[in-house]
């Protein structure tokens, strides 16, 4: 897997804000942002907002032996526009007696935890220049039980961003020191996906994981997709999702210029990924791709999500409840998912630079890839016409 990064000049003047949204706060989210950011080095990535409340972190900072090292702003003192200092940021929303007395998921935590979540994601979505803008997300995890509990019927973070900035197409993908995996689908049951595989489901992945690759510097990704069922069909005697829907998604993408192949049996195609032959391996569903990840780097996977219109990335584990409030979790994966996102906002941030230098030549790329997208699907574009 090719990790190489290529840094552009004139990035050397941005210094991105990153929003770190600190999740269920009855379970590690406290703990692990409070120790990740009291890491000089992650310190000196940029500047950081973290949308949360202050008592859980300051907690978190006294099992861990460190001193609080933020600034407090009460969520209800915040002014119609801000700047952010070199010092981290909280914003307190305060309701610490709302929260029940166990790690556990409750109502409070839905609600507390999906409000981080709303405001990150609308400071993310404000305008080039505003005050308030963050240029990347970092989401600590979340209750999908606490959200349940709480009437929201959002399945995870990734699908509630995709919503709010109304993605037509996105993908979930995990990055790791040794593999890089993007989903054909994510949160669904098993038992659904084989009616919910399309064509245009699995050349997504394809797509969008090209495109996300080249950000990363990888000037030619080599991708390879997995087949849906065992030894990828054997030829259709073990089912015909193969030959039926991820063939020709494969064949519209290298018809796009796209250096892809498979679909490969899913019990063996992480062995040539780990050994570094794919710089992407597209999976059909959620754990034929997660086991692998978790397997190989449990400690430093990220989760993001491509195709969105801003950053956003996550640590690759959940709330730990039972762990919560010991001072036994680690903060590297939460680490990784910051240096990723500042990445992505420096990647971002040079990709609109060269827009606006030869903005013709960045309207025909967006151009090729919707009609790619459009062709998987099997439409015309009528707008172009």
């Amino acid at each position: 897997m090719s990790t190489h990064d290529t840094s552009k000049q004139h990035t050397a003047r941005f210094e991105p804000v990153i929003a770190v949204t600190m999740g269920d706060p009855m379970g590690i989210g406290p703990e692990v942002v409070a120790k990740a950011l009291c890491d000089p080095a992650i310190l000196r990535l940029g500047k950081f907002v973290v949308y949360g409340q202050n008592q859980p972190l300051v907690d978190a900072a006294d099992r861990a032996g460190m001193q609080p090292f933020w600034f407090r702003i009460a969520k209800e003192n915040i002014p119609a526009t801000r700047g952010v200092a070199a010092e981290p940021v909280v914003i307190d929303y305060g309701h610490e007696d709302s929260l029940p007395q166990t790690h556990a998921p409750s109502r409070a935590g839905g609600l507390l935890s999906k409000a981080f979540v709303e405001d990150a994601i609308a400071d993310a979505l404000r305008p080039i220049g505003d005050a308030r803008r963050v240029d990347a997300v970092v989401t600590a995890p979340i209750s999908k039980e606490s959200w349940s509990v709480a009437g929201f019927k959002w399945p995870g973070h990734t699908e509630l961003f995709a919503a709010r900035c109304k993605a037509t197409r996105h993908t979930m993908l995990f990055e790791s020191p040794r593999l890089r995996v993007a989903l054909a689908t994510a949160h669904v049951p098993l038992m659904d996906i084989r009616n919910m595989l399309t064509i245009g489901r699995v050349f997504d992945p394809i797509d969008l994981g090209y495109n996300y690759c080249r950000q990363l510097g990888i000037e030619r990704p080599k991708i390879a997709v997995c087949g849906l069922n065992p030894h990828a069909g054997e030829n259709g005697l073990f089912g015909d999702e193969e030959e039926r829907v991820i063939a020709p998604a494969i064949d519209i993408a290298r018809r796009n210029g796209i250096d892809v192949r498979g679909p490969f049996p899913g019990d063996t195609i992480f062995i040539d990924a780990a050994a570094g032959k794919w710089d992407l391996v597209v999976a059909m569903y959620h754990d034929q791709g997660l086991i692998p990840v978790k397997l190989l780097g449990f400690d430093r996977a990220v989760n993001t999500t491509i195709g969105l219109s801003i950053v956003r990335t996550s640590p690759d584990h959940g709330t730990a409840f039972n762990i919560s409030g010991k001072n036994t979790a680690s903060p590297n994966s939460m680490k990784a998912a910051i240096e990723l996102a500042v990445k992505l906002a420096h990647a971002k941030f040079a990709q609109a630079a060269q827009a606006k230098d030869d903005p013709k030549d960045h309207a025909m790329k967006d151009q090729a890839a919707k009609d790619a997208a459009l062709d998987a699907l099997g439409f015309e574009d009528t707008e172009a016409e």
